[in-house]
C-alpha cells in the first residue's frame, strides 16, 4: 500500500523493523528534550504528515520496551488518525512510573500500523437474536 507522506522532521520516515512487523516506530522531533515527570502526560510531535487511503486508519500504539522498561505509553491507545486528518501526527505519552522520564530528539516513542476500517450504519429494531453468553459481560465466565 501507498501513502503520501510530508517529512518535516530531522528523521528518516518511518520503517519496520523486520519483514513481518505489523508496526513502524515513530520517532520524537523535538528542538529540544522534553522530560515526563510521574503522571505527567503531554503532546509530542513527530514532523509527519499523512495522506491515508479512504477506508484505512494509522494506529499509534504503545512500544512495549518503552512500557515495561520505562513506565510509558501511548495515552489514547490505540490512538486513531483518520484518512481524511492532515495535521501533523502528534503522540500522547504519559509516565506512568515513579520517575520522570526524558524524551530525546529522535527518540522511538511510539509504533504506528496501518489497518483497514469499515463504517457502521445504524438498524434501530426493538429485539436482539439470543446467544447462548447473552447480557454477560465483565468477568461473567469466573475466570481471571
Amino acid at each position: 500500500m501507498e501513502i503520501k507522506v510530508i517529512n518535516k522532521s530531522k528523521h528518516p520516515l518511518p520503517t519496520y523493523a523486520t519483514e513481518q512487523s505489523a508496526g513502524m516506530d515513530i520517532r520524537a522531533n523535538l528542538s529540544e528534550s522534553v522530560t515526563l515527570q510521574p503522571l505527567q502526560r503531554c503532546l509530542i510531535p513527530t514532523g509527519l504528515y499523512l495522506s491515508i487511503p479512504k477506508g484505512y486508519e494509522a494506529q499509534i500504539r504503545p512500544r512495549s520496551g518503552l512500557a515495561i522498561k520505562k513506565g510509558i505509553t501511548v495515552l489514547n491507545s490505540p490512538g486513531t488518525i483518520d484518512a481524511d486528518y492532515r495535521g501533523e501526527v502528534c503522540i500522547i505519552l504519559v509516565n506512568l512510573s515513579a520517575d520522570p522520564f526524558v524524551i530525546e530528539d529522535g527518540e522511538r516513542i511510539a509504533q504506528m500500523v496501518i489497518a483497514s476500517h469499515e463504517q457502521a450504519e445504524w438498524h434501530p429494531v426493538d429485539s436482539l437474536d439470543e446467544t447462548e453468553r447473552g447480557e454477560g459481560g465483565f468477568g461473567h465466565t469466573g475466570k481471571i
